[in-house]
C-alpha cells in the first residue's frame, strides 16, 4: 500500500514504514503528525485518485529529527563590471517516519 501526499509545495510518494525528509514542520521531536493532503491512495490493484483530494485520506507519520541540508553556494558574477557576490544557503527540512495510511473506501 501507498499514498502520494502533498507537503511544503512537494509531492511525496510513501508507503509504511518508509523515512522521508520533508520541509520544516514546526512540529517538537517525537510527536505524531497528519497529512491530510493526499492525493492518491493504491492497494494492490485498487487505486484511489482525488480530485485534488482522496476523501478520508490521511498518512500519519512520527517526527524523528530537525535539521538543516548541505550548504548551497550562489554567485553571481558579471564581467568587466567589477562585480562578484557570493552567498550560501542552508534549506531547514525534518526527517518523518511514515505509521500509516488510511483512505474511505480501501
Amino acid at each position: 500500500m501507498y499514498a502520494v501526499i502533498k507537503t511544503g509545495g512537494k509531492q511525496y510518494k510513501v508507503s509504511k514504514g518508509d523515512s522521508l525528509r520533508v520541509e520544516k514542520l514546526f512540529v517538537n521531536e517525537g510527536d505524531n503528525v497528519e497529512f491530510n493532503d493526499v492525493l492518491l491512495v493504491a492497494n494492490g490493484d485498487q487505486i484511489e485518485i482525488g480530485s485534488p483530494q482522496v476523501d478520508g485520506g490521511k498518512v500519519t507519520a512520527t517526527v524523528e529529527a530537525h535539521g538543516r541540508g548541505k550548504k548551497i553556494k550562489i554567485v553571481k558574477f558579471k564581467r568587466r563590471k567589477h562585480h562578484m557576490k557570493q552567498m550560501g544557503h542552508r534549506q531547514y527540512y525534518t526527517d518523518v517516519k511514515i505509521n500509516e495510511i488510511m483512505a474511505n473506501n480501501i
